[in-house]
């Protein structure tokens, strides 16, 4: 009698009104308020980029960037939706963010970083003839609270979300594939329905064709599991990130709602013998540290720069990215899902001792499961996520009480989730690095942050223990590779960074004779900079020659690669950091240096490699791992051409002219029509042949019209204090960017750059 009741149940859902959980995007239309001044703002949004950086002064310090921060609050209305709940759902607030509805405190969440929702229904007015007012106020005022570029604001998405009381829960759906072979894959989903009525529910839940009847009492929450199998499975690896999707669905009387999950089907392990294996097959982890900011955008998290970072990433050569030092967006995993990067998924930077006055310390034993918790229900999902990790360099590792800590927030991560290793970026400040036994012990893969160095000693004492390098110096990229190589125990090299970043201001600089000396930590910091030039790509998407080395040592295909060295004088007597490497660029131009030598370098796994100078022999060259894979030639600088040969392949520099005009190379030329689609603009300073002017600074300024907004308009330079927002920029290394933004109507985008050079224009579609 019961499945009678049950298919009527289901006839009677098929031909009334059902009650679909829908998700809209809340982020046009709102009123931001800061330092007294109210303006109209579509989000993503963070206010601190807008107003740029005041060096030597903003409230941030030299860790964010000379930043302002402060306080600021958002308000928005809206009409009530037909539903039995409304939420907000919140990816990211930087921070402390307070939500009202209609007046009424809703909820809070105290860290920046993690997504959060607040059930609005309580506070709504159900007169459909009153809208609702939305506030969301936003403390960024107890400075310093980060060690990097926080940003300020609702730097990430906000979406309203209507359901029925019976519902599957928010990040309710869990797929794993516990048993991979070539011939067929095992997939396991749960399902987890939540009942937020005050009367007892039933209803069917469905995955791929598969049923099961769910019975939860009021306020309940229940999981049902469904198994299934996929023959001959395409899986997921960063050259194949082959994709699959799940369907689920919950039907009764009132709902019948249904979701797509997408998931990986892949395998992989560690251990100290074989190293990291995925799909059978051992992979060398060549990896990145990345920070959460979008360069020239601030904190401003849109889909398209998420997307763009992950790419840049990828056409650098690195396979993983470490997501330093807290979870990163949606968007961003998506990206790493459908592109191919493996990522470690971190949570936290420092624990219980402050690193700054008012960090996760002040919060931690309040809030850290709760913040996990919407790290892994939220990633979980994602086959690009191999490793969760719980922490970075944290201070009190000499109290037997981090090991303590460790564990609870390991177990936080097991609650959720069994299925991946978790790790801890472990470093020393002084000699004592075996105490760390005890809490290395806790982890399922050990993160040595610089440290690489004791992986030997450390083998002999714990031979079953898996090291990666979660941070290292650039400059130590050739050693880093070899050890990586050699000694399975060791799966990969993460450096510090993948790419520049605002914040940690100088970290990774040069800087000449007669210039503040000194690293970024010393007293007073590094007042000249706001950012951290310490990444293998800038923050205009430029490689630098350090990222073409590094993809050549980790990938034997990499295309053959030239740079040159700046020879010492040439601006100044060059004075190197300790995240910094030579000054290097694309660059055969260097004016009043002709008849002195400079330093050629060619990257390659060739045998050998033979530099010409306009067609004259200039020597031959050996290579192999002796030499690092590198051929480096003395030659005396004179204007022409410069060829490096090997392996038939070829490249050349050749000595610019002066600047005769600007080009502009978009990454799109179709945009789409919802206020969220972002077209890269770069600008680049070129002489009459066609030639990029390495030292040109040229004064531009940005006009967009149409269905366009400018977004920013930057150049690399770390010390440039004009706004990123501004249409003004100087180019610098003869290079610029441009960012524009979509508006919600369809047509066409105008862009002209003006300066002392002819005006260059573009045109964009937007559909």
């Amino acid at each position: 009698m019961k499945k009678i009741l049950i298919v009527m149940m289901l006839v009677i859902a098929a031909t009334t009104a059902s009650a679909q959980p829908q998700k809209q995007l809340f982020d046009f239309g709102w009123q931001f308020t800061h330092n007294g001044k109210t303006i109209n703002v579509d989000l993503p949004h963070d206010w601190d980029i807008f107003e740029g950086p005041n060096s030597g002064k903003g409230a941030t310090g030299t860790g964010g960037g000379w930043f302002e921060a402060g306080k600021g609050e958002y308000l928005k209305t809206f009409a009530t939706p037909n539903a039995e709940l409304v939420k907000l759902h919140f990816e990211g607030v930087y921070q402390k963010a307070e939500v009202y509805v209609n007046g009424q405190k809703a909820g809070q969440h105290h860290y920046g970083y993690t997504p959060f929702t607040v059930d609005v229904t309580p506070y709504l007015n159900r007169n459909k003839k009153q809208t609702n007012e939305v506030v969301v106020k936003v403390d960024n005022s107890e400075q310093p609270n980060c060690r990097w570029y926080s940003g300020s604001g609702i730097y990430r998405h906000v979406w309203l979300e209507t359901m029925p009381a019976l519902h599957i829960a928010e990040n309710g759906v869990f797929v794993t594939t516990p048993e991979v072979s070539a011939d067929k894959a095992k997939v396991q989903v749960e399902v987890t329905v939540q009942n937020e009525s005050n009367n007892n529910q039933q209803g069917i839940v469905e995955v791929e064709g598969q049923q099961q009847e769910i019975l939860l009492k009021a306020g309940e929450s229940k999981a049902v599991t469904f198994t299934y199998t996929i023959n001959n499975p395409k899986l997921w690896s960063p050259e194949s990130p082959n994709l699959y999707t799940a369907n689920v669905a919950l039907k009764n009387i009132s709902c019948n709602s249904s979701s797509k999950i997408k998931f990986g089907v892949r395998s992989f392990s560690f251990d100290a013998e074989n190293g990291f294996v995925l799909n059978g097959k051992k992979v060398l982890i060549n990896g990145a540290c990345v920070h959460h900011d979008d360069g020239v955008l601030g904190a401003m998290a849109f889909d398209d720069a998420e997307i763009r970072k992950v790419r840049q990433m990828k056409e650098a050569g690195f396979n993983l990215i470490r997501t330093s030092h807290n979870p990163t967006t949606r968007a961003f995993l998506d990206a790493c899902d459908s592109l191919g990067m493996l990522v470690i998924d971190e949570a936290f930077d420092g624990w219980r001792t402050q690193k700054n006055p008012y960090d996760y310390s002040t919060v931690i034993d309040s809030c850290f499961r709760q913040d996990i918790h919407a790290m892994v229900l939220r990633d979980r999902n994602h086959p690009s996520v191999i490793s969760w990790s719980i922490g970075n360099e944290v201070i009190e590792r000499k109290d037997i009480r981090v090991v303590y800590t460790a564990r609870q927030m390991k177990k936080a991560i097991h609650e959720l989730d069994t299925t991946r290793p978790v790790t801890e970026a472990l470093c020393a400040w002084d000699r004592d690095w075996e105490i760390y036994d005890p809490h290395a012990e806790v982890l399922d893969v050990a993160g040595y942050n610089y440290m690489i160095f004791k992986h030997v000693s450390d083998h002999e004492r714990d031979p079953k223990r898996i090291i990666w390098q979660t941070e290292s110096y650039p400059r130590d990229a050739f050693r880093n590779w070899a050890v990586a190589y050699d000694f399975p125990y060791v799966v990969g090299d993460i450096v510090w960074t993948g790419l520049d970043y605002l914040g940690e201001s100088g970290i990774g600089r040069n800087y000449y004779k007669g210039e503040r000396e000194g690293e970024s930590w010393i007293e007073g910091g590094q007042p000249e900079w706001h950012g951290a030039p310490c990444g293998d790509v800038d923050i205009t998407g430029w490689r630098k020659p350090i990222s073409h080395y590094r993809e050549t040592l980790w990938n034997k295909n990499t295309p053959l690669y030239m740079a040159i060295k700046e020879p010492n004088g040439y601006h100044g007597e060059i004075h190197t950091t300790m995240w910094s490497v030579w000054p290097t660029w694309e660059s055969w131009t260097w004016p009043g240096w002709e008849g002195k030598p400079v330093e050629v370098e060619v990257y390659s796994h060739q045998p050998e490699v033979k530099l010409y100078l306009d067609n004259q022999l200039i020597g031959t060259k050996q290579v192999s791992r002796e030499t690092e894979f590198k051929a480096v030639f003395s030659v005396p600088y004179k204007v022409g051409t410069l060829r490096a040969e090997a392996g038939g392949e070829s490249v050349t520099l050749k000595t610019a002219g002066e600047p005769a005009r600007l080009r502009l190379t978009p990454d799109r030329t179709m945009m789409t029509a919802d206020g969220q689609s972002l077209t890269f603009v770069t600008v680049e300073v070129l002489d009459k042949q066609g030639i990029l002017v390495p030292e040109a600074a040229i004064d531009c300024e940005a006009v967009v019209k149409g269905q366009g907004q400018l977004l920013a308009f930057a150049s690399a330079d770390l010390k440039d204090t004009e706004p990123y927002t501004s249409p003004r920029v100087k180019t610098w290394k003869g290079r610029a960017l441009l960012v524009i933004r979509s508006t919600q109507k369809k047509g066409s985008i105008s862009v002209s750059i003006k300066s002392a050079l002819p005006t260059a224009s573009l045109s964009l579609k937007s559909k």
